[in-house]
């Protein structure tokens, strides 16, 4: 048996506090700290480990019994079959915080039955938030000091899709895909903002056939579709979590699709 809307809500409030207590590690060495290589090749900054043990402890006082998959100690954590469980990237888009360009966030998100129910999309540098709950909507707040907001996909313009892909991970098959749609518009975007951007109607579609893991996407995709979007695998099913080694496949996030 899942979690309520209600209940859902309340989860995603935890996030929220815990987004923003690393968010407040992240940025008092944002400008200053170096990083170092995973054995996968991807940087790794003192802001990641500061972060990650910041979200571990609130969500550990907040949301205790859940288990807390985090990309930093993902290999350690144990999930019960068929149990949620909470996905956490402490620091979505490493290179885009080394280069001081602001395109990084904070995504903490909770699973049920393989699907991101409740999520919490936090940019630190850039002041804003989004929030999404399956059955309740989705939100934003800032830039700065503006408060929550509701906010939903777009329909598209007749006249051509807008995309949305990312900064750092372009690939043929996405340029492929964007020449087969008919794209309007495109515009370069570093982490998990690439589904808020959809999700608050400033584009149309993120699609993305490069290597991602499910803590990379599962808050973004949660935002997505508590906001009236779609997160498919690229051959048109479902986007799963839960898999092993949680590793991702393709897949096309949507707002409202174009016409055929």
């Amino acid at each position: 048996m899942g979690f309520s809307p209600g209940e859902r809500a309340a989860l995603a409030d935890a996030f929220t506090s815990a987004a923003e207590a690393a968010a407040a590690g992240i940025l008092s060495v944002y400008g200053v700290a170096d990083s170092r290589p995973k054995a996968d090749g991807s940087p790794l900054t003192e802001a990641d480990l500061a972060a990650h043990d910041a979200i571990v402890a609130a969500l550990a006082q907040r949301c205790p019994g859940i288990a807390v998959v985090s990309e930093e100690d993902a290999a350690a954590t144990a999930v019960p079959p068929g149990a949620a469980f909470i996905l956490v990237d402490p620091l979505d888009g490493t290179r885009e915080f080394l280069s001081r360009n602001g395109e990084f966030t904070v995504n903490i998100a909770l699973v049920e039955a393989g699907r991101p129910v409740a999520g919490v999309v936090l940019a630190p540098a850039l002041g804003c938030a989004w929030l999404g709950v399956l059955g309740a909507g989705a939100r934003k707040r800032g830039p700065g000091s503006a408060p929550w907001r509701p906010i939903s996909v777009r329909r598209p313009d007749p006249a051509g899709i807008v995309a949305v892909a990312s900064r750092s991970h372009r690939d043929a098959a996405t340029d492929a895909f964007l020449a087969a749609h008919g794209v309007a518009g495109l515009r370069a975007v570093g982490s998990s903002l690439k589904f808020c951007l959809v999700a608050e109607g400033e584009a149309d579609v993120y699609p993305r056939f490069g290597p991602t893991m499910e803590w990379d996407t599962a808050a973004g995709q949660a935002v997505l579709e508590a906001a009236g979007g779609s997160v498919l695998a690229a051959e048109g099913g479902p986007f799963a979590y839960g898999k092993e080694g949680w590793r991702n496949g393709p897949f096309i996030a949507w707002g409202a699709p174009p016409a055929a």
